[in-house]
């Protein structure tokens, strides 16, 4: 049922466009059709995968199976760290199960295996034609062409710079709003073996977090298609039809050697994710003990977490998100930007449930799930670098750009899942808000609540004892 809350959401929406509008290379292009056409494909896309019950209970089974990857994991974990992996067999005397936990044992193994199964389900090709199934859809959909819609297929599954390498001999051809648009798109989403771990991270606090994960980042790719033509809108003459003949840079010589690059790929990964968590957390730490010798404002002292809050609320209500949540989940925004969409998943998963609301939770994972954070622009500079070193200089001159456009991306696909019926994903909308109790009047009875006690009017009072406080006059 369609409600107040879900038109909020649609506020999300206009700002998002606008403001890529707002900053566009060349405003008189605006592409009406694609953005139309993006949006409603987002829509239908949620709609059919929640709201149809064979895809729902696909989704359902995608979750199944990620905790059944998580528990063989840990099973592999435990074999190598024994009982430093968290399992319940404790050689200790255990008084707070929750600090079992650790990340590097739970989340960062995650990576290893879906790495693993990824380069092993590309040499059986499954994967592969996966891909290639999602770059004809994006090719007839949103108007791309072979190479561009093969490389952003990819991205959805491989990663921002991963996606990019098998079409590698086109990358010197692209034209400028392509290659926009394919740094664009790795910031918007998420690479599969994170869509794991954040899935593991959210699994105690978000019912079905795997379905929505994984929906999060399917469907925030024509978003970034479509901001980023937006800001770097399409030049027709530079975009002539070439049918896509990649040269496959993944090419494995059996099953053992691609889970064996796989696992080594997936190691690199891994490391890369641990070290910038630890730098850019310390950043922080630093930054706050600085702050922290200012005075309290609000009797609380000032850290980047609460700038970050109040700078960026008002976007967080704008998704659809209520007020009372608008502060914490605008924290969590500016951390995803800031540091990086890992550190805001860690920060969410932490917030018990109920503190904030279930339809403010699922908005906010759609709106954390894409890479676009100050780590991954130096992430895509190099990668870039690499893959085609002679457009270095441009790519410098865009990256920054593509990561605003990467943000408001999975900003836009929030808001487009704030804009669904709150029953689509199985929970109904808070109720209102109960008037307040009635203030208890100051009384010197044993039991002060009992003064209050109108279930029993009409019984005698009872007879208090002699020298009780009860007889003494009310004030």
């Amino acid at each position: 049922m369609f409600r107040l809350e879900n038109a909020q959401s649609l506020v999300g929406i206009a700002v998002a466009i606008g403001v890529c509008w707002l900053l566009s290379e060349n405003r008189g292009r605006f592409p009406w059709k694609l953005a139309i056409g993006a949006v409603l494909v987002q829509a239908v896309l949620v709609l059919a995968l929640f709201g149809l019950p064979a895809l729902r209970s696909g989704l359902q089974g995608v979750g199944q199976a990620v905790d059944g990857l998580s528990g063989s994991t840990q099973k592999g974990v435990e074999f190598v760290f024994g009982f430093l992996a968290g399992g319940q067999s404790q050689p200790y005397k255990l008084t707070d199960p929750g600090s079992l936990f650790v990340f590097a044992f739970r989340v960062l193994p995650v990576i290893l295996v879906v790495c693993a199964l990824a380069a092993l389900l590309w040499h059986w090709r499954i994967l592969r034609w996966i891909t290639q199934g999602f770059g004809i859809l994006f090719e007839k959909t949103m108007g791309l062409r072979g190479p561009p819609a093969l490389a952003t297929a990819a991205t959805v599954f491989m990663g921002q710079v991963e996606g990019p390498i098998f079409i590698r001999s086109y990358l010197p051809t692209l034209s400028r709003s392509e290659l926009f648009m394919l740094i664009a798109v790795g910031m918007s989403c998420v690479s599969g073996s994170t869509m794991v771990a954040y899935a593991t991270i959210l699994k105690d606090v978000l019912p079905n977090a795997a379905s929505h994960v994984l929906t999060a980042s399917i469907i925030s790719a024509p978003a970034g298609v479509l901001l980023a033509r937006i800001l770097v809108p399409r030049v027709p003459e530079a975009e002539v039809y070439d049918p896509e003949n990649p040269v496959e840079d993944k090419v494995y010589e059996s099953s053992v050697d691609a889970l064996i690059k796989g696992t080594s790929d997936g190691l690199s990964i891994v490391l890369n994710v641990a070290a910038t968590l630890i730098v850019f957390v310390a950043l922080v730490a630093m930054v706050n003990g600085v702050m922290g010798l200012f005075p309290p404002v609000g009797g609380q002292p000032v850290s980047v977490e609460r700038i970050l809050g109040v700078i960026f609320a008002p976007l967080a209500w704008s998704l659809g998100i209520r007020w009372a949540d608008a502060p914490t989940a605008g924290s969590l925004l500016g951390v995803k930007l800031v540091l990086t969409e890992f550190t805001a998943f860690i920060r969410m998963g932490a917030i018990p449930a109920g503190v904030i609301d279930e339809r403010s939770r699922v908005i906010m994972t759609y709106a954390l799930c894409g890479f676009a954070n100050i780590a991954s622009v130096g992430i895509n500079v190099a990668g870039y670098s690499v893959l085609v070193p002679e457009r270095r200089q441009e790519i410098m001159g865009m990256v920054w750009k593509a990561m605003m456009a990467g943000f408001l991306a999975t900003c836009l696909t929030a808001s487009v899942v704030g804009a669904m019926p709150n029953e689509l994903f199985g929970h109904e909308p808070p109720p209102p808000a109960r008037p307040a109790p009635p203030v208890l009047q100051p009384t010197l009875a044993p039991n002060p609540a009992a003064a209050t006690d109108t279930t029993n009017a009409g019984s005698p009072p009872a007879t208090p004892p002699t020298g009780s406080p009860a007889t003494a006059s009310k004030p």
